[in-house]
């Protein structure tokens, strides 16, 4: 049996993970009580039927803080049983759950009377705070459309041999945030900014002439390499643990730049020794733009 709980804030996109777990054949139940979860499980264990094969059961803020307390030790419990489990769990900003309710006019589920929306948000974060603790994938799906956020989801249910490994390289600009979901941030302000030169303020990181500038740049090097250095001396004890996932966030000031240029290299480095290298640049997405893939040495 392969058991996906997706769990996370309301507004981060809950319901598109679970519309997409069910159209990959996913056997979906949405908002089960968490008490429920327990006996559910040993039912769906001991049955034949192959309709329980694959199951994604969606545990949201409508449970009470003692069931949602509850969970940790009924995962530990299924781990040691041999039961394939997996805890997916949807952040955003708060920014970013503000504008969606806005734009939805949809009512909080923990808004009370008198309560303010940021309020509730506060106490839903606080509440599920038991489920993202012991997650073992959260996305922040702050900056992502709906096409965006289908397509990552795929991407990560997507089943792997036990020690296959898939990297994630992500740039980002400092003033929208840094990344909720990333493992790893490395600072690049520090850096020459292409941004001062007049031809270059336009361009991007992966355009030619910003490349020769950084390619020019001893810091700019020596930062690339003391980062590819640092994630491939950490990624085998990841590999070892059992983790499928990797998030590793470059930030600069406005996203466009500087790590967009860093990731594109840091991805050319990595993808020589890892089976697979995802590139994201969170500063250049536009809706329903993909992730690119960058293999490595398949095996």
């Amino acid at each position: 049996m392969q058991l996906i709980i997706l769990s996370g804030l309301s507004g981060a996109g809950k319901s598109v993970a679970l519309h997409l777990l069910e159209d990959l054949g996913y056997y979906c139940i949405d908002n089960m009580p968490a008490a429920l979860l327990k006996p559910f499980i040993a039912h769906t264990a001991r049955s034949s039927d192959k309709i329980y094969a694959r199951t994604a059961i969606s545990l949201d803020a409508r449970n009470s803080e003692a069931e949602i307390g509850s969970v940790p030790t009924l995962l530990d419990e299924l781990k040691r049983s041999g039961i394939g489990c997996e805890v997916l769990f949807l952040i955003a900003s708060e920014d970013a759950l503000l504008r969606r309710f806005a734009e939805t006019r949809r009512v909080h589920p923990l808004s009370r009377q008198g309560d303010t929306l940021r309020e509730a948000i506060a106490s839903e974060r606080a509440l599920l705070g038991p489920i993202a603790a012991c997650a073992d994938q959260v996305l922040d799906t702050s900056q992502l459309g709906v096409h965006q956020l289908r397509e990552l989801i795929q991407q990560r249910i997507d089943p792997r041999a036990a020690d296959w490994l898939s990297l994630q390289l992500e740039s980002f600009g400092f003033k929208h945030g840094i990344p909720g979901d990333a493992d790893f941030v490395f600072d690049a302000r520090s850096l020459p900014n292409p941004y001062w030169e007049s031809a270059l303020r336009p361009l991007t990181g992966r355009d030619a002439a910003v490349a020769r500038f950084l390619e020019g740049q001893p810091a700019v090097r020596e930062f690339i390499d003391d980062v590819a250095k640092f994630m491939a001396a950490r990624i085998p004890a990841y590999r070892s643990s059992a983790r499928r996932y990797l998030t590793v966030a470059v930030g600069c000031t406005g996203g466009q730049h500087r790590s967009v240029y860093i990731v594109e290299r840091l991805a050319e480095l990595l993808a020589r020794t890892l089976p697979e290298v995802r590139v994201r640049h969170a500063g250049l997405i536009q809706p329903g733009t993909a992730t690119e893939v960058r293999a490595g040495a398949r095996r």
